[in-house]
């Protein structure tokens, strides 16, 4: 089952023009909702407008070999490895959704656009690709969920923003039932297009575009705190350094001359509050 292209038996009853001309509507579907979006919040004009903002505020040029490697390290953290989640469950979960999501769409798409290959390569990552999107996914839903882990609000708890992560894992697991039974045209496959209909159409009123912004916000705050802009934000004082008292003397008047080490705070323990 794992070996085998459930969209090859489907093609004796849909033709690959329709399942291609399929694929390339949800790709229209993402960019439209992504441009509309981005139109509705202004995110665009908003990110601009803080960039030039922040570049007032600087107190030197970053150069280009800065921003070349600042955007390799932005690649390698943010986008690959998912580095900005500090923790280690969260992080693991985001991983194995994120890299499950991306084998399973390319690897359906190759199948689809490539209907008369007979690798077995392709169909064995798009099933791979569903289990670690699902396993990834339920993870997340079920036990990481910071509204239901901090604040014990039931699991079961719908709000319009869990449109992108409930569509996905409905993509997935009809996906996964599709074909385990069989494939061809029935009820599991019917399902499965509508959630993938849902997920991709859906762009404009779910959290998917944020996905565009992120690395392109986290390059931007690297070149905002190397350029000494710091976005207008206070530097990080040494609270036992004499001239930091003569400059703030409120700090050894309340905490003394050698404040204590307030600790890890939020991150001293996990969010199980409820």
């Amino acid at each position: 089952m794992f070996t085998s292209n459930p969209f090859a038996t489907l093609s004796e009853v849909i033709s690959p023009a329709m399942m291609q001309g399929y694929i390339v509507l949800m790709f229209l579907l993402v960019m439209g909702g992504t441009i509309l979006d981005m139109l509705h919040k202004k995110s665009a004009k908003y990110f601009f407008e803080n960039a030039k903002k922040a570049k007032k505020s600087a107190k030197r040029e970053v150069s280009g070999g800065e921003k070349v490697a600042m955007a390799a390290s932005v690649l390698v953290k943010e986008v690959l490895t998912s580095g900005e989640f500090d923790n280690p469950r969260r992080r693991l979960s985001h991983l194995l959704t994120m890299w499950g999501t991306i084998l399973f769409i390319v690897s359906t798409a190759v199948m689809i656009f490539s209907p008369e290959s007979t690798s077995t390569l392709w169909p064995q990552l798009w099933h791979f690709g569903a289990l670690m999107l699902a396993v990834g996914g339920y993870w997340f839903w079920f036990f990481i969920r910071a509204d239901v882990a901090a604040e014990g609000l039931p699991a079961f708890r719908l709000e319009r923003a869990d449109l992108f992560i409930l569509s996905l894992l409905a993509t997935a697991t009809f996906a996964l039932a599709w074909s385990f039974t069989g494939g061809g045209v029935g009820v599991l496959f019917a399902l499965f297009i509508l959630s993938s209909t849902v997920l991709f159409g859906g762009v404009y009123w779910s959290k998917f575009a944020h996905m565009f912004f992120k690395p392109a916000a986290a390059f931007q705050k690297r070149v905002i705190m190397a350029d000494g802009g710091r976005e207008n934000l206070p530097p990080d004082y040494d609270l036992t350094d004499p001239a930091v008292h003569a400059k703030f003397p409120d700090v050894p008047q309340y905490m003394g001359k050698n404040p204590p080490n307030m600790g890890l705070c939020i991150k001293a323990e996990r969010a199980n509050h409820y």
